[in-house]
């Protein structure tokens, strides 16, 4: 199941974006305070629980400096997935987005892709804000 989010244009240097976001620690600001508990992050992995207390753990698995994180899912996540985020420049502001991939059965996917998408679709927006406000 692949799920692009939607893109977010980003009001500072690409640079500082991929700074802030290398950090995995930082994803914790991104996700939706009512939706997810217990957040837990170093700089190199985090987890968190969302609705049906289910655990997403997510591991850094490669950097691509000012253009791409890849991370890869915990063992504590229900199933395998790839999610990486990709920044471009754009005139001096950063243009990102998330792109999952995620081993699931058909049955799962109706489940999970509409929270998902609606999760990696906040996370973009609350990117903005962080650098907004």
């Amino acid at each position: 199941m692949k799920i692009d989010s939607n893109k977010s244009i980003v009001n500072a240097p690409i640079e500082e974006v991929f700074a802030f976001l290398q950090n995995t620690e930082n994803i914790g600001k991104l996700l939706p305070e009512n939706e997810v508990k217990d957040f837990r992050g170093t700089a190199t992995e985090c987890s968190f629980k969302v609705q049906g207390g289910i655990t997403i753990s997510l591991v850094q698995s490669d950097l691509k400096p000012n253009n791409e994180i890849r991370m890869t899912s915990g063992e504590k996540s229900p199933f395998p997935f790839k999610l990486s985020v990709l920044l471009s420049d754009a005139d001096g502001k950063t243009e990102g987005f998330i792109a999952f991939d995620g081993e699931v059965n058909a049955f799962l996917k109706m489940m999970v892709k509409k929270p998902l998408t609606n999760l990696f679709n906040h996370m973009t927006g609350e990117l903005k804000q962080v650098f907004e406000s």
